[in-house]
């Protein structure tokens, strides 16, 4: 079977990173919701803080531009054991 085939018996912990500028440096509103840039979900922490990391330097020009990473799989199931990420 190819790899790509085989079952995978990780947990998949979802997260989804996202960003878009903000009104005051201070808080998380957004100027404009209909100018998020979703970067994307991932499976695990390490792939999502790598495209985090990506987006972040993009926007680096743009003192307000923010991005971030929401742990999905710990709103998904708040009382399970999701892992420490």
């Amino acid at each position: 079977m190819a790899k790509s085939q085989a079952h995978d018996t990780r947990k998949q912990l979802l997260h989804l990173v996202f960003g878009g500028e903000l009104k005051d440096l201070q808080g998380v509103e957004f100027v404009n919701l209909d100018e998020l840039d979703i970067v994307g979900m991932y499976a695990n922490y390490a792939s999502a803080y790598d495209a985090w990391k990506g987006a972040a330097q993009r926007s680096v020009d743009n003192a307000h531009m923010r991005y971030f990473i929401v742990h999905l799989h710990r709103l998904l199931d708040p009382e399970g054991d999701n892992g420490k990420t």
